[in-house]
This record gives C-alpha cells, structure tokens and sequence, in this order.
C-alpha cells in the first residue's frame, strides 16, 4: 500500500454527445470497500479534437464510492442512538443495509472497466490474485478481533478465536469472481448493440444464474441439526457453560437454524464467528427492540450465539458476487456504449427489473435479509444502487454538477484510508490512547458528550459527532486530493 501520485481529469468531456474512445490499459482496485482508482487512458481523441489523450475519470463512481463511505460511518455511529438507520436486526432492510452492496456494485463496475481489454490473461489472473490476498489479508487485521473498538484501550487476539471473514474478505472474494470471469469468460464479439452484448457476456450470464441457483439450493435443502456452543457470562469469574439450540430442520431461514449458520459453524469453527451478531436487537432477544438490549425473561438459548454475516455461504459471494456482477454489467455498458442517453437508458432498464423480481421473490416467500444476503436482498440493493449511480452520473458527468458532492467525490478518491481510519475505527482507538485523569477522558468521548450536553439529548448529540466526524473526513480527503496523494493497496 502506498501514496501515489496522479493527474485527475473528467473521464467524459463536456460535449455530453461526443464520442469517447478509451482503452483502459491500467486501473487500481482499492479494496475499499472497496473500491477503485478508475483510470482510464484514451487511446484516441474525440474527433476534430487537437488535444493530447489525458488519463481520465469516472467522476460518478468516486461520488457514489464517497457516499458508501459516509453512509457507512453514519449508521456505524449513530445506529446506536436511532436504531431507524441501524442495520435491520433480522429480516427487512433499511438505509444501512444498503451500504455493502453499493461497495459490490462499485467493484463491479471497477472491474468492468480496467478489463475491457486483456494483453494476458495469465498476467491478468496473477494480479488479481495477489490483490485478492491482500485485501483478505488486510480484512483479518483489521477486523478479525486485533482491535478491540472505540472504548477498549487493548489490542491483540486469540488466534483461537480469530475472525477469519468479514466485509473487506466478502468484497476480495467478489472481486476476484468477477474479475476472473471478465479475463477468462469473454465472448470475441464485437459489440454494436444490446443483444452484441448479450452474446459477449453470455458465459457470465450463466454463472449468475448458477450461482443463484446454488446460494437457493444450499439456503433450503441443508439439514441442519440442533447444535452447541459455549458461553461465559458476563462476569468473567463464571466458569463456561455449554447451551444446546434445538434444530433439526430444513429450509429454515430463521437466526438460529439456517443452513448459512450451518455451514460457518460446521468448516470454521463457532469461535471463529463474530460475536455479537445483529439478531441480538429482535424482539425475542432484546426488551427494548430493534435496538439491544436486556434479554427478555424467556429468551431462546440461541440469543446469545454467535453467527456471522460475512459467512461462507454469504462472503463466498454466491449472492454477494452476483451484486459484483450486475455492476459488471453497468460497467461493460460505459465501456461499449459512448451516447450518455443510451447508457442511462440501458442501465435503468437493467435496474427496475431487479428491484420488481426482488420484490417478487420476496412475495413468493423469500424475505430481504442482510444478514443471510437473500436473493430477493440481492435484487433489490443492487436496482437500487443502479438507480442512485445512474443519477450521480446524469448529475456530474453530464451535467458536470459537482459543488453540492465535492466532499462526497474526495471522499471517494481516497475510500480506502477513510474506510481503515473511520469505518474501523483506527483513528479513534489511537485518539483514545491519549486521555486526562480516565480512559473515559479523551478527545474522542469529551467531544461526543460535550455536544450531547449542549443540545441536551444523547442522540442528538451523536448524530451531529457523527456529522461533523463525516465533515472531517471530507475535508481530509480534499487535502490528500490537493495534494494528489491517494492511498492505495
């Protein structure tokens, strides 16, 4: 990972009908959530133009990548205080829920357009690889338990009870089934039309639909006996007891006997699966749901259990990799259609069809639900993140609006060090470390009380924190950007 130095210009120039010609011959990913440096070089100019080809970029996809960012950092600090915008405990969805597969969706597009020409495929596979591996790499440091959070002034982990998936490892693992069906599964197909490009991507096309196939026939067709864990309460001299959850079921798509739970217990082991799992705020687990809180007088034994929404069955992107696959699809459209009304066009007839098959999945049986990343899930966030990116495009590269998102784009151009120092709460845990008298005196909680206490509500006074940490954070990344440094892996 390091700073690099680059010349940023529009990836589409002012003339919203002129025709651009661009071969993408280098393009950085950066995990970010994920995310993307997109480069592009022209190969040629526009016609009657006497102006040298310039590195280009999709000014878009930096917005939209700078809203994830802000979006995530958002419900990460003030879902606590308005559990409205916190992740949905179970079933359904809300504003959070919608933040990783507009990560996924991004990586989609990303990978779309750096592979729109391959020199060498082997080269091409070996690069994606590594950044695989890296990015994987790096997501068990930064979330599998070495950092103990905001409040906790320890750090290190049990390598017995580390957490070996999580958001950056799911992202890694759709990136990189994208990006090896973008090398290998490529049709030599000249494309000139929609069905051209059908037939171009045609193979790709079919690994969706067999991914989908696969995720439905693993969701519903497991056994899933009853099974064990160990829990130690909260007093830490209390010796571990073993709580037994009543199971033996098939196509259950409840916490504590679905097959994706299943199958992470069952290859990674229950204390290698995050600890403190949303269904921990449903009702039959929390007296003050959706928020947490005390468990109910007659609580299931499973309340307590771990389970991970990163998962297998989840991170090993058999729905997740399909969001990486429709924002392939997006991608591929800027990459063979250069008209702006066309690719708009083309990518909100792509979009309203997910969003009604995941509402009719949904009526046919399949609830929305994050954590299990349900197809009907998958549909409906992916349409949606079609439809928000395709207004961010109309709103900055064609009509070239960009004051009111300028934080949002610098945001977006250094997504990756704001995702490590914001997101996982690096700057905050080091800010703490520096305290007056207590733990509990530092910059990072003196400032969130001090603003709680001027406007007299706990709430409230998060969310402006929260609102003033995303400020921040924009405000530092059009310093980097000033300074062309972006941080890449």
């Amino acid at each position: 990972m390091a700073a690099e130095r680059e010349i940023h210009t529009p990836l589409l120039l002012h003339n919203s009908s002129s025709e651009i010609q661009r071969d993408v011959e280098q393009h950085e990913i950066t995990p970010s959530v994920l995310a993307h440096q997109v480069e592009n070089h022209a190969s040629s100019t526009p016609l009657l133009s006497s102006s040298p080809p310039k590195n280009q970029r999709l000014v878009s996809l930096d917005v939209f990548r700078g809203l994830t960012i802000a979006l995530m950092i958002l419900v990460d600090d003030a879902g606590g205080a308005f559990p409205s915008i916190n992740h949905s405990p179970w079933f359904g969805v809300t504003i959070a829920d919608f933040v990783v597969p507009a990560f996924l969706f991004i990586v989609g597009i990303s990978v779309g357009l750096v592979f729109k020409k391959v020199p060498s495929k082997s080269g091409a596979t070996k690069k994606v690889v590594i950044r695989t591996i890296k990015l994987f790499l790096l997501g068990i440091f930064l979330q599998g338990g070495f950092f103990h959070g905001r409040g906790n002034l320890t750090y290190g982990v049990d390598v017995g009870k580390i957490r070996w998936l999580g958001v950056l490892q799911r992202i890694s693992i759709g990136y990189l089934l994208a990006s090896i069906s973008e090398i290998w599964l490529v049709n030599n197909v000249m494309v000139d039309s929609t069905l051209t490009l059908l037939r171009r991507y045609y193979f790709q096309w079919m690994a969706t639909v067999l991914l989908c196939i696969l995720y439905t026939s693993l969701l519903y067709g497991i056994y899933v006996p009853s099974w064990m864990y160990d829990f130690q309460g909260m007093n830490s001299t209390l010796s571990t007891s073993s709580v037994q959850v009543q199971c033996g079921v098939r196509g259950s798509l409840d916490p504590p006997c679905n097959s994706a739970g299943f199958i992470d217990r069952l290859l990674l082991g229950v204390n290698h699966l995050y600890q403190h799992p949303v269904y921990r705020r449903v009702q039959e687990c929390s007296e003050n749901s959706p928020d947490y809180g005390s468990l109910p007088p007659n609580a299931p034994a499973w309340c307590l259990s771990p389970f991970d929404p990163e998962g297998i069955l989840r991170c090993s992107s058999l729905t997740a990799a399909v969001t990486c696959f429709v924002g392939l699809h997006f991608g591929h459209i800027i990459a063979h259609f250069k008209d702006h009304m066309q690719r708009m066009i083309m990518w909100s007839i792509s979009a309203i069809p997910l969003l009604v098959l995941g509402y009719v999945i949904l009526a046919l049986g399949m609830p929305l639900s994050k954590p299990l990343y349900t197809i009907s899930y998958m549909c409906v966030t992916a349409g949606a993140s079609g439809f928000i990116f395709t207004f961010f495009f109309y709103l900055v590269d064609v009509k070239h609006i960009t004051k009111p998102v300028m934080l949002l784009q610098w945001m977006g151009m250094n997504a990756f060090l704001i995702y490590a120092l914001a997101a996982c709460e690096i700057l905050p845990i080091l800010l703490q470390g520096f305290y007056w008298g207590s733990p509990a005196n530092n910059l990072v909680d003196g400032t969130e009380s001090f603003l709680q206490n001027v406007l007299n509500s706990n709430s409230w006074g998060t969310l402006t924190f929260v609102i003033l940490e995303i400020l921040f954070w924009g405000l530092f990344a059009g310093l980097l950007h000033r300074k062309s440094i972006y941080i890449k892996l």
